[in-house]
């Protein structure tokens, strides 16, 4: 799985951004597990998969890397 942190958080419309290997993502809240959106931190490593959203590539499930 690839790796990045969170660049940013837009909590109150439910996405952000995260900066990987290969650029800037957009993930949205849904594809978060096993912590809450509010509970995410901008700079904290994720590890996620690369899907197809509506508007290009996207992150899913998306996990927090301790």
């Amino acid at each position: 799985m690839p790796q990045g942190k969170i660049k940013r958080i837009v909590s109150d419309r439910g996405f952000g951004f995260i900066e990987g290997e290969r650029g800037d993502l957009f993930f949205h809240y849904s594809e978060v597990q096993g912590v809450t959106l509010e509970e995410l931190q901008e700079g904290q490593m994720v590890e996620y998969e690369v899907g197809q959203g509506r508007k290009g590539p996207c992150a899913t499930g998306v996990k927090v890397v301790d």
